[in-house]
């Protein structure tokens, strides 16, 4: 397995909800068994800024330097009563994904007026929405900046995706190395964070990579993590009904659909009480055709629920993966399918764009930073 590409930079600026314009799947050959991902995570103000006028929406390795407490840590949380209400459609109320005002792109557009390449990145990604990632793990602001953001969505009637990357020793010690420093304190955190999701409509992206790359971890390890992602997810869906939550699937061109899933039930994404389903392709580029069969195949593995379905990230998707599985901003990329809750797909939930287009894996410009050149490209 080669070395996951997460980035992970605390930069003190709030992470802003972007799309673009829809590009089609077809494309370059899919990447080996990378691990997937780069991303650019920080810390959000307790409250966002004013928005800017409102744009019309389209017609989000191994090898630890630490390990996390033994199995024993703690003893297993009670479960949540079962929930016997249906599965929610995610078109039956809001149906526009909600764009944080606060965002490095959105800076860089207000900043830079006269940049001939202005135009294209303000248009193609800097007006449209994509998740907003908590990277930091900071109990006392969680859940007044958690709540900034889905009171925000709920006045627009607009939909937050919100991403929760805070898992002790997530990223097996590569690029985005980090979290809280045990899962005690992750539990608590997780519960603050629940706090802050109010009553309204939210997609929750729950930690990236952390089940895909649970391969570094002992048996026991593996275990304790996937115990506190299922009560991560019967936590938010007891403290907010609306939310939709979804576990790592990884991408389509790592594990296997049935190895995946088997990792995914033992993490609570098989119960209804946990789990609306899976996310794949976050930060990778997978063309959404390969995304949409993977995910289907991960979804009759796992069992459950008939509602259950996938989201997908298609932030950077637009001309499939590299042939030779390069991770590291590659060159050739464009933007994928614009997010959207209407996805005229069968078990398909939504396509998101939960990797900002334009923030740097490392290689174009520093990682996890907004890069203006490379967002370009990836929008022209």
């Amino acid at each position: 397995m080669a070395a996951a590409a997460s980035v992970v930079v605390a930069v003190g600026t709030a992470t802003g909800l972007l799309t673009a314009l829809g590009d089609d799947d077809g494309g370059a050959g899919r990447a080996g068994p990378q691990a997937s991902r780069s991303v650019r995570l920080d810390a959000l103000p307790v409250s966002p800024s004013p928005s800017p006028s409102s744009t019309s929406p389209p017609s989000a390795e191994p090898s630890r330097s630490a390990s996390p407490s033994p199995t024993a840590r703690r003893a297993t949380p009670t479960p949540s009563p079962k929930r016997t209400s249906a599965r929610q459609d995610p078109r039956s109320t809001a149906t526009w994904l909600y764009r944080h005002p606060d965002s490095q792109v959105l800076d860089w557009v207000r900043a830079h007026p006269g940049d001939p390449r202005q135009d294209v990145i303000a248009s193609r990604i800097a007006g449209h929405p994509a998740a907003v990632w908590f990277t930091d793990h900071t109990p006392a602001t969680i859940t007044a900046r958690v709540r900034a953001v889905t009171s925000a969505g709920a006045a627009q009637g607009r939909v937050p995706v919100l991403v929760p990357y805070a898992i002790p020793d997530r990223d097996c010690g590569g690029h985005s190395e980090g979290g809280a420093p045990d899962l005690d304190a992750y539990d608590a955190w997780i519960d603050r964070f629940a706090a802050g999701l109010g009553s309204g409509e939210v997609i929750v992206v729950l930690e990236p990579d952390s089940v895909a790359q649970s391969e570094c971890l002992s048996a026991g390890e593996r275990a304790d993590r996937f115990a506190s992602l299922a009560r991560a997810g019967r936590v938010m869906k007891d403290a907010d009904p609306a939310a939709r939550v979804y576990y790592d699937a990884g991408h389509s061109g790592w594990h296997a659909p049935a190895k995946q899933a088997a990792w995914l039930k033992q993490a609570g994404a098989a119960s209804a009480d946990s789990s609306d389903g899976v996310f794949s392709n976050v930060s990778n580029f997978h063309t959404t055709a390969d995304e949409v069969a993977y995910d289907r195949a991960v979804l009759d593995s796992l069992g459950g629920p008939p509602g259950l379905g996938a989201v997908i990230d298609t932030s950077r998707n637009g001309n499939g993966a590299p042939a030779d599985g390069e991770w590291c901003d590659p060159d050739g990329r464009s933007l994928g399918r614009a997010p959207t809750l209407s996805t005229g797909m069968g078990r398909i939930d939504a396509y998101l764009w939960v990797k900002l287009p334009g923030e740097s894996d490392g290689c174009r410009g520093e990682p996890g930073t907004f890069t203006p050149s490379y967002a370009y490209d990836l929008a022209r």
